[in-house]
């Protein structure tokens, strides 16, 4: 099906047999617009029915907005109740993935959810910002990181996890922990996290390196407060400041903060969930002297009607500046929060903005 509308009229359209029969089961999976009212509606709707010739199809109604048209009175009525039925159906989807000692396969959801396989993948991606198999994988690393966080053994963790051999789940440590598993089981009680402090334009800064590449850039006003915050963070790892090398390190980061244009080539050590790094991704690629919308950051995911996750995702970077998370804003332009204040992030994006810096 593609996203246009229809050239020929609605009767010979296999639509137009949902829309007479007002099918809540096609809800979701298309609108219908009137030519001579100006107005779209969902296949359900209980208006009048328009003649057919007067009639376009869409697979989404933002296709229907962007071609002109507006949703009737019932259809915004209709889109807070469809919205409500699936939060609901996701929801129980979840629950059924979270339950299952195996990841259930599409079919089986969406035969429970009561939808095709392809409209129900399209509603949970919508809603959670994830494939039904991604927000598997997320939940069953979850597991895994409380499990070891606990204190359980790796083994036991990683079958109470849902992993059901050792060797699926070594194949995705790396990936899930950031370190072994005995590590991560300990605090990162093995690991060398090397970190300095310093100053620059917008206070003081922390920059901190793990063997994989430097897992956190933290601003703020206490220069103690960011080391209690690498303290939490990792509070077992071998922690080592006033390392004269390490510190040539901050001073990119501090050259970066003050001249963007600069880039900054250094290795990452990205830890978060599947959507997370998704979303920082997603920020990685708006240009210096460029902002985007949460809205616009969902959409690039492919999760439209995530915009509150991506907001939560920004809220959760621990890499200020190389994780670019200052360069998002409100759909009308506005500044909204920043994690290390939103006077900073005002800092950040004139800065960038200005010619001398481009």
């Amino acid at each position: 099906m593609t996203n246009q509308s229809t050239k020929v009229s609605a009767e010979n359209d296999p639509r137009w047999a949902a829309v007479v029969a007002r099918d809540p089961r096609a809800d979701g999976q298309f609108v219908y617009a009137v030519k001579t009212t100006g107005v779209y509606c969902n296949p359900s709707s209980l208006a009048r029915l328009p003649k057919p010739q007067n009639v376009e199809f869409f697979d989404t109604a933002e296709l229907a907005q962007a071609a002109g048209y507006r949703p009737s009175k019932r259809a915004t009525r209709d889109q807070s109740a469809l919205a409500a039925q699936h939060a609901a159906t996701v929801a129980a989807a979840c629950r059924q993935i979270e339950r299952a000692q195996e990841v259930p396969e599409l079919n089986a959801l969406a035969s429970a959810a009561g939808l095709s396989s392809f409209h129900f993948h399209r509603v949970f991606k919508a809603v959670t910002g994830l494939t039904p198999r991604g927000y598997a994988a997320a939940h069953r690393s979850r597991r895994m990181r409380e499990q070891l966080a606990d204190g359980r053994s790796v083994t036991d963790a990683l079958y109470e996890a849902g992993f059901n051999s050792n060797s699926r789940f070594y194949e995705a440590a790396d990936q899930v922990l950031g370190m072994k598993p005995a590590d991560y089981r300990a605090a990162g009680q093995n690991n060398d996290i090397r970190f300095a402090v310093g100053q620059c334009s917008l206070g003081a800064i922390l920059v901190a390196q793990s063997e994989r590449g430097v897992c956190a850039i933290l601003l703020g006003d206490d220069p103690q407060q960011l080391v209690c915050d690498l303290q939490d963070k990792f509070r077992r790892a071998n922690l080592i400041g006033a390392d004269p090398a390490f510190e040539q390190m901050i001073a990119k980061v501090v050259g970066f903060i003050e001249a963007p244009a600069l880039g900054l080539d250094l290795p990452l050590d990205v830890r978060g969930t599947a959507f997370q790094e998704r979303v920082w991704q997603a920020l990685r690629e708006i240009p210096v002297g460029s902002t985007a919308s949460y809205a616009d950051i969902a959409q690039r995911i492919g999760a439209p009607k995530a915009v509150r996750a991506v907001a939560q995702a920004c809220g959760a970077n621990s890499l200020a500046v190389a994780i670019p998370c200052h360069r998002v804003v409100r759909s009308d332009g506005n500044l909204s929060g920043y994690r290390w204040g939103v006077e900073r992030k005002r800092v950040l994006l004139d800065r960038e903005s200005s010619p001398e810096t481009l």
